[in-house]
């Protein structure tokens, strides 16, 4: 297993406050992202709080757990690893999220570290990379353009 990393960003002519406002919930990213499926937090967890754990569920099925491990409303970003089930063989898979103030607006950055095999990374890419990060980051283009 090699160490690995995913990142994808993009520009948006908004305030970092305005898409914070957004995407910072970690309990409902299906709010902005339109190929997320709504989620539940177990337990009655706290989306700001560190240990809680979204569920993502398709059909009455289970299709991904997240825990939160780090949210920073003041800079604007939130970090989680992937628990079960994993849909690709990948290990020790953090992502993070983040806006950070930029000339033109607002940079919207989701990147992710982990370890695989040399084979998986074009899946990863294709999964993660293209269908989810690109997917919510075009999804946020088109969104803070028409509310211009």
């Amino acid at each position: 297993m090699t160490s690995r990393s995913l990142e994808r960003s993009t520009v948006l002519a908004a305030t970092p406050d305005a898409v914070w406002a957004a995407i910072g919930d970690f309990g409902a990213p299906a709010g902005w992202h339109p190929h997320l499926p709504p989620c539940t937090l177990e337990d009655g967890g706290d989306p700001e709080v560190p240990g809680t754990v979204r569920v993502f569920t398709l059909d009455g099925r289970t299709v991904a757990r997240e825990r939160l491990l780090h949210s920073d409303a003041g800079s604007r970003s939130y970090r989680y690893t992937l628990l079960d089930p994993v849909v690709l063989p990948v290990h020790d898979y953090v992502a993070t999220l983040a806006v950070r103030p930029h000339p033109e607006g607002a940079e919207v950055t989701w990147s992710a570290a982990y370890r695989s095999a040399d084979d998986v990374v074009p899946r990863v890419e294709a999964l993660f990379g293209d269908g989810t990060y690109d997917t919510g980051l075009a999804a946020l283009r088109a969104r803070f353009t028409s509310s211009r």
